[in-house]
């Protein structure tokens, strides 16, 4: 079988604009999926210090519930059945024309699938940040709290200055890790599951028959952004500024 790949073919006009589209669209649910999931993470972190049986209890339960619930099922719930619970005032809001809709690259974000997207990714990977938040911070030797204490911080002081950055310190390489696999995640979570995706599929199929290029073209993208957004982590974290710091 002869295969040659017409890379002008797919690079141009309307298949071009598809794959960018949903590329860009995947850094957009990334980026908001992440600062939701690390604002409900450090909520819940501080849920399961403040010693409240009730709140420890609610913040396992959380973990229980949606890091072992798969995550299509998740985006499914999120999308067909708790949108529809939504009051019908609400829901026809979203889904009206507003100004100010359009992200940067023409990305649409109130729309039903990119707030479910967005959502259920940042309710499923704060499960896990706060799981390894946590065993970071456990990490940290008691004789560190104890000599803060000694020297005069509160509690809260001891938590913020000392705890929680070498806890930081400790957990940066799977809090990275997660960040990262929410961006794998994102491109499912734009599809809302498979149907969605095929659809794309046939309609750069159908207008060129350049599918294969279309997926090479996005799978080099994504590619690209997990090497980039693993080399930031790498950078950013703790242990490679101190590195840096000796050097």
């Amino acid at each position: 079988m002869n295969l040659h790949l017409d890379w002008q073919g797919v690079l141009s006009g309307q298949p071009l604009q598809w794959i960018v589209n949903g590329y860009l669209t995947t850094l957009w649910v990334s980026l908001v999926g992440a600062l939701l999931a690390t604002l409900l993470a450090i909520l819940l972190l501080f849920l399961r210090l403040s010693g409240n049986r009730l709140a420890v209890r609610g913040v396992a339960l959380w973990v229980s519930l949606f890091r072992n619930t798969p995550i299509l099922v998740q985006f499914l719930f999120w999308y067909f059945s708790a949108w529809n619970l939504l009051p019908r005032v609400w829901r026809d809001w979203i889904n009206a024309d507003h100004p100010g809709a359009l992200l940067p690259g023409d990305v649409g974000w109130l729309t039903p699938e990119f707030l479910c997207s967005a959502w259920g990714l940042g309710i499923f990977i704060s499960a896990f940040l706060v799981e390894e938040l946590s065993a970071g911070l456990y990490a940290v030797p008691d004789g560190q709290r104890e000599a803060a204490l000694s020297q005069g911080f509160t509690t809260a002081a001891a938590l913020r200055w000392i705890l929680l950055p070498q806890g930081l310190a400790n957990a940066w390489q799977p809090v990275a890790g997660q960040y990262l696999n929410l961006m794998k995640l994102s491109s499912l979570a734009s599809g809302i599951g498979f149907a969605e995706l095929t659809y794309q599929v046939r309609q750069v199929d159908s207008y060129n028959a350049h599918a294969l290029e279309a997926f090479a073209v996005g799978t080099v993208l994504y590619l690209a952004t997990g090497l980039l957004l693993g080399l930031i982590f790498s950078w950013l974290g703790p242990g490679q500024r101190i590195k840096d710091g000796v050097r």
